[in-house]
């Protein structure tokens, strides 16, 4: 059996870094959920990956559902290929679970984006290393290498809440209140304005 290696970047630490192996006959979904793992990713969120160029131009896309723009039940608009304003993307999709590693190292320092998350999008960098065999298959897929660590989001609910000291300002306390911020104000001495009602 054969099986891939690759190693991972994460664009927002610097130091982040994982080697990973996989069996070469492996769809992009077990890819995903080995990745999803191995990176610490949190959720359940959407994801993609990016068959890449050596300059990271995206030549391919693999999503984890059909993501096409077909639909039989809308027509679809015709663009110009030219047209610099078409919203029609015309890079290949593939789904996941249909889509084998191997159909797709076709360079031999073949770049992957590894896209997840679209809301809070978070983006790796993935390089392939090398292709090697092995006798154990039963050992892959394997993370060799990890540094770094995704940062931890906090949720609202986890952050420290103000106590509220109900003794400052009790319903006792409204009367006093109300003098606090007494203007003066009464109603007998604006009773001349209603001679302009007549304008």
């Amino acid at each position: 059996m054969y099986y891939y290696k690759f190693k991972v970047f994460f664009d927002e630490i610097e130091d982040f870094e994982r080697d990973v192996e996989i069996p070469a006959n492996s769809n992009f979904e077990d890819f995903h959920h080995f990745l999803y793992d191995c990176l610490g990713l949190k959720g359940n969120e959407f994801a993609a990956f990016s068959i890449c160029d050596q300059k990271w131009n995206k030549q391919k896309e693999i999503t984890l559902t059909d993501t096409s723009d077909e639909d039989d039940s809308f027509e679809n608009p015709d663009y110009d290929e030219e047209d610099t304003f078409s919203t029609k993307s015309n890079i290949p999709k593939f789904v996941m679970k249909e889509a084998i590693l191997k159909d797709f190292i076709t360079d031999p320092h073949q770049n992957i984006l590894y896209e997840y998350d679209f809301i809070n999008p978070k983006t790796f960098y993935i390089e392939f290393q090398k292709a090697a065999k092995t006798d154990k298959p039963e050992d892959f897929p394997r993370c060799t290498f990890s540094k770094g660590e995704l940062p931890v989001k906090v949720s609202i609910s986890d952050m420290p809440q103000p106590e509220f000291d109900e003794s400052v300002l009790s319903l006792d306390d409204e009367d006093n209140f109300d003098d606090d911020f007494d203007d003066g104000y009464n109603e007998e001495d604006y009773s001349d304005l209603n001679e302009f009602n007549e304008f």
